[in-house]
């Protein structure tokens, strides 16, 4: 009952339940799609990487399950893509590059072994920004190539989880898992108009992905509801012995998930903070506050301190792990890289150890800070991204895209999330005038993942209208 309006509703488990439809048809009509998707003009490009074969055997032994009346799972039977980040069999490891993942995998990243385990059909391996360095999703190389934003196949979906928004808002799967440490789940779930989940830090085991920066990535769904976000959370947040960052967190529950309201919620807003994206943005973005106020809570003025030292302080933090982690493979395989991974990581070896250290310093400030907001407040409100998605230009299919102060700008409400590790869920609230999506964030205290899906389900209802992506593939059809 917690999940009513979720998977377990809205997508084809109740039809198998009633053997009208059955995850073998299902899965016969994403091969269908995924055939159409690359061969439409342009392509798609959000799922990068599928098998004939495994989608159907998946599919058939789920059927058989529900035959039988023993299901694994909510997950049983729903198709999911994984981002190319994770290692998934039988697939290449590519990460997004042309040089890894030479042979295909033979061990499945917690993430993709848990999905399994529930039942989940995994249709594919998800596009991604090589190797998780830029916002765009941009991607030009031979592998890859630039996932479409279903909403206008001339705009980015966003990065670094390109494919994983792209596949859940073009209709291939409800589900999609991504890594975000720059905001890399929730920027493109922004620009594609569909829910993003950045768990805190550890809470979603990301053994088994490519720990290209240890100190700021977190693992999470991509879904088409809130309710869906919060079937995966439950079943893919809890300890893994094998990631070590996530050990000791508490149980994952959804308190509250159903309240009929928002009775004695207190939400902070830094309005100086907040104010400060495109007026579109803002004015969806404040009438959705509004919303959240006329079901009861309260809104509280906060102050966010030191905003530009953490925005500094975070590139530096996450671009030094980068450029630590891929110190062989940017002497080794520099020319096989996009133009922008390589300045990307050139730009990164500026930093030294001092900066580094300081950084660090100023990590340890914000959190105290937080814990001092978050003893007054349940949560912080931001707009997920200051803008709409960016366009395509031609040049970018060739030669990829650079555009540092955009990538600065789509991280502005992003990075304290990952700087700090608190968990962060935006939900799409509307649409620009050029029918380009807008979301809402809400962030809120370590492994408090629960008041953000309690408040995620109410900001899902001030959306009066869904438009329909103009890419879209009813899988159920």
């Amino acid at each position: 009952d917690v999940m009513r309006g979720g998977l377990v509703t809205n997508s084809q488990l109740l039809s198998c339940r009633s053997g009208k439809l059955t995850p073998s048809q299902v899965a016969k009509n994403i091969i269908a799609m995924l055939e159409d998707c690359d061969k439409s003009t342009p392509p798609l490009r959000a799922i990068v990487q599928w098998d004939r074969e495994q989608i159907m055997l998946m599919a058939e032994a789920s059927t058989t399950r529900y035959r039988n009346k023993c299901t694994l799972s909510c997950l049983d039977g729903i198709p999911v893509c994984l981002k190319e980040e994770f290692k998934v069999v039988p697939y290449h490891h590519r990460v997004g590059t042309v040089y890894l993942g030479t042979q295909p995998e033979t061990e499945d990243a917690t993430v993709a072994k848990k999905l399994r385990e529930a039942g989940a059909i995994i249709i594919g391996v998800s596009n991604m920004h090589e190797l998780g360095t830029g916002t765009t999703g941009c991607n030009p190389n031979r592998y890859h190539k630039i996932p479409r934003n279903p909403y206008n196949p001339n705009h980015f979906t966003g990065g670094s989880s390109s494919g994983s928004a792209a596949a859940v808002a073009a209709g291939l799967c409800p589900v999609a898992i991504g890594t975000d440490g720059g905001g890399s789940v929730r920027i493109p779930a922004s620009f594609c108009g569909v829910v993003g989940l950045k768990g805190t830090f550890g809470r979603i085991s990301c053994h088994g992905s490519l720990p290209i920066s240890y100190s700021t990535v977190s693992a999470g769904p991509i879904c088409t509801s809130v309710a869906d976000a919060a079937i995966v959370y439950s079943i893919l947040a809890e300890p893994d012995l094998l990631y070590p960052y996530g050990l000791k967190q508490p149980k994952a529950t959804l308190s509250g998930m159903c309240a009929p309201d928002l009775k004695g919620l207190k939400l902070g807003v830094d309005w100086t903070f907040f104010k400060a994206c495109d007026a579109e943005v803002l004015s969806a973005c404040e009438k959705a506050v509004k919303h959240l106020q006329s079901l009861g809570a309260s809104v509280v003025e906060v102050s966010l301190p030191e905003m530009e030292e953490v925005r500094v302080a975070h590139v530096i933090c996450i671009l030094s792990e980068m450029r630590d982690f891929l110190q062989p493979d940017f002497n080794k395989h520099f020319h096989e890289m996009n133009l922008e991974t390589r300045a990307s990581l050139a730009f990164a070896s500026q930093f030294t150890a001092l900066d580094y250290i300081k950084a660090n310093r100023q990590r340890t400030r914000s959190m105290r800070f937080l814990q001092e907001i978050f003893s007054t407040v349940d949560c912080i409100l931001t707009p997920a991204v200051p803008c709409t998605a960016p366009r395509i230009y031609e040049s970018d299919l060739l030669t990829g895209s650079s555009d540092m102060s955009f990538t600065v700008r789509s991280m502005r409400f992003m990075q304290l999330g990952n700087f700090t590790g608190i968990p962060g869920l935006v939900v799409p609230i509307g649409y620009s005038t050029a029918g380009l999506p807008i979301s809402l964030q809400v962030m809120a205290k370590w492994w408090d993942e629960a008041v953000l899906l309690r408040i995620g389900v109410k900001l899902e209802q001030f959306r009066d209208q869904t438009k329909k992506p103009s890419i879209y593939y009813d899988i159920l059809a």
